[in-house]
């Protein structure tokens, strides 16, 4: 196969490129909902057999929910509820929230619904994405049932994005379909580090978290892990991000972009 000749393509081509390169280069990384704000509607797919799904959905929200500043006017401790939406079919493969094995900020205020049908289950997320008073939503719909098309998954953004509430459904046993969600995961479990005093205790949750499919973020691979309750994440392609900074530095230096 030839090689392009990039002589030939004109300067606008590579100012094009460089600044689409430049966006689309910015990993994300935790905390990121304090300086640009939050993705307000993000899916999680998972396997029912491991149970990563939930937790990773959790831990992602709970993230954004920590970094995410208080605005003027608003109390220094976020005391809103949390609403937790799951059809019978994904209780029933996934199980329900245990309300010990919940984060202790959250065992008083989650709101659990279980609906009958996916149907339900959309109904009851969208009208919690239109209620400020909540914190956050966790959806957990199992399979890809045809009540969540695109169409519904629109619906859904619309929802979040104008009421800023944000929305992490946990997509059980599904497979890639259409979706406006605005970034998109698949998490499996890792292994555990070894606990320092009990070699026997179980460690703490660690995800493999792959971020498939972002409005404004590159794709890529993370290592998620709890820490003394805080979200910590560590990846093994910084050698790939590096290569792919440096293209898009070696762009800019060779055709700066024009300023008015």
């Amino acid at each position: 196969m030839s090689q392009p000749d990039l002589a030939s393509l004109p300067l606008m081509a590579f100012e094009d490129v460089a600044a689409l390169s430049a966006r689309r280069s910015a990993r994300w990384r935790l905390g990121l909902a304090a300086s640009r704000g939050l993705a307000l509607h993000n899916e999680v797919f998972a396997s029912s057999r491991e149970g990563a799904g939930a937790g990773a959905a959790l831990a992602l929200a709970l993230d954004d929910w920590r970094t995410l500043p208080r605005g003027d006017g608003c109390e220094a401790q976020d005391r809103r509820s949390v609403l937790w939406v799951q059809t019978r079919e994904a209780a029933r493969r996934a199980g329900r929230p245990y309300r010990a094995g919940l984060p202790e900020m959250l065992q008083g205020r989650v709101i659990h619904v279980l609906a009958e049908k996916c149907e339900d289950a959309l109904f009851a997320l969208e009208e919690g994405l239109r209620c400020r008073d909540l914190a956050f939503v966790v959806g957990e719909i199992a399979g890809n049932p045809k009540a969540l098309d695109f169409t519904a998954s629109r619906r859904l953004t619309l929802a979040g994005e104008k009421h800023g509430v944000p929305l992490f459904l946990v997509r059980i046993d599904a497979a890639r379909d259409l979706s406006s969600a605005r970034m998109r995961w698949e998490v499996t479990s890792a292994p555990s580090a070894a606990p320092h005093w009990n070699a026997q205790a179980p460690g703490p949750p660690r995800w493999q978290a792959e971020l498939f499919r972002a409005r404004a973020h590159a794709p890529g691979e993370w290592l998620l892990a709890e820490e003394q309750g805080d979200l910590t994440a560590s990846t093994a392609r910084s050698a790939d991000d590096a290569m792919l900074g440096n293209w898009t530095a070696g762009l800019r230096q060779r055709h700066p972009l024009l300023r008015a």
